[in-house]
């Protein structure tokens, strides 16, 4: 006779569980986090391209004036 396979299914440790609950719950707040991040990338890019505009314009005035 022939003894019945055993199944091993592995208990998560309380660490592991924790981990699970913690990425269930962060997962929405980092995409708002990323979101928010990519959000003020491109704010400071418009800035950046607003001051590049206003230096141009403003030198062409000073070398008009000169």
């Amino acid at each position: 006779m022939q003894a019945a396979p055993v199944r091993a299914t592995a208990i998560p440790s309380f660490t592991d569980a924790l981990r699970a609950v913690e990425s269930l719950l962060l997962s929405s707040g980092q995409r708002t986090a990323r979101r928010n991040a990519w959000t003020s990338v491109l704010e400071d890019r418009r800035r950046a391209k607003d001051r590049v505009e206003a230096q141009r314009v403003v030198e062409q005035s000073f070398l008009a004036r000169h």
